[in-house]
């Protein structure tokens, strides 16, 4: 797998507004029947979604394709839907990186309108609609990957 160059921290509260965001970006795209949020990285923008637009049938599809910072397979935990094809569904994640694991869950609802928060390039083709594009070496941490600890201030370690 590539090496990560850079690194991009995001706060609870940007995932929020980002969500709020990616809502607004859809409202006028389609009265979607409801939300598959891909598990786990895309549970949160798909509640906040859901509350934005008002909507109440959600499902997940669960997908495993990382272990730390590392790609694997992709891996389906769960790939049973209430949205069959995903016509007029749409499927909400946190980010597509190189596409693959949007690629396997597309194959499954082919017709659903697919939306993440963070795009890269790789993965760009996967994704109708996104918010943020970010460059392939950059890695995300997310706030639920997250913990607040001490760092030694730069100028103390002379």
């Amino acid at each position: 797998m590539s090496s990560y160059d850079k690194s991009f921290p995001v706060s609870w509260e940007e995932i929020h507004r980002n969500s709020k965001a990616l809502a607004w970006r859809l409202h006028d795209i389609s009265s979607f029947k409801g939300i598959i949020a891909v598990t786990r990285g895309g549970l949160v923008p798909a509640a906040i979604v859901a509350r934005e637009l008002d909507m109440r049938l959600i499902d997940t599809v669960c997908v495993s394709s990382y272990k730390e910072k590392s790609r694997s397979d992709v891996e389906f935990l769960k790939n049973k839907t209430m949205a069959q094809d995903g016509d007029n569904w749409l499927i909400v994640d946190d980010l597509v990186d190189t596409g693959k694991t949007l690629e396997a869950v597309r194959s499954l609802m082919p017709k659903a309108h697919v939306a993440t928060i963070y795009a890269k390039p790789m993965g760009r083709g996967q994704v109708e609609t996104f918010i943020t594009e970010v460059s392939q070496d950059t890695w995300i941490f997310f706030p639920w990957d997250m913990a607040l600890q001490y760092v030694e201030p730069y100028r103390g370690n002379e």
